[in-house]
């Protein structure tokens, strides 16, 4: 190779917008399937799920930021309050579990009532019956997925119709 040639990508013609399109529909497309995964373990548990009543006994606050890789925490960071929720399921024995969504402000106090969905051969495998502990990681991957995808493949059909 002669001073002034640069390396040669194996195809030709590839231009950065061509490679940002590609990396994007691939992006997309790898959180595209995730959020379908999610859904569809989502699914699966409302299928097999037996309903029980249950009383939120206290909130979890936890903060989310600590540990994070990020030097300083964001001045509006603030904790978020997981419901700890207490049921009986049909074998009789007391459980607990901790709502693994949690929000600030709270969607839950302490005394509430809730829905506990929950596998019968499984009974410490329990969800409250709500939309966040149920759909939202599905909808925010599938979300990413298709914005990301949708860009990507924005970018290539303009860069086709400008050759």
């Amino acid at each position: 190779m002669s001073e002034g040639e640069g390396v040669r990508v194996p195809w030709r013609g590839w231009g950065a917008r061509q490679w940002v399109a590609f990396g994007a529909i691939a992006f997309g497309s790898l959180f595209l399937v995730v959020g379908l995964v999610l859904a569809g373990v989502s699914v699966s548990f409302l299928t097999d799920a037996e309903k029980a009543r249950g009383t939120v006994v206290a909130l979890d606050w936890r903060d989310d930021s600590v540990g994070t890789s990020s030097r300083r925490a964001r001045s509006d960071d603030k904790p978020a309050a997981y419901p700890v929720v207490e049921f009986t399921p049909a074998d009789g024995t007391p459980r607990t579990f901790r709502s693994s969504t949690g929000s600030n402000p709270p969607s839950y106090e302490e005394g509430d009532r809730v829905e506990v969905l929950y596998r019968a051969d499984s009974p410490d495998d329990a969800r409250i019956n709500g939309f966040a502990s149920l759909w939202l990681l599905p909808l925010v991957f599938s979300g990413i997925g298709l914005l990301s995808a949708g860009i990507g493949t924005a970018i290539a059909v303009m860069g086709r119709r400008r050759s």
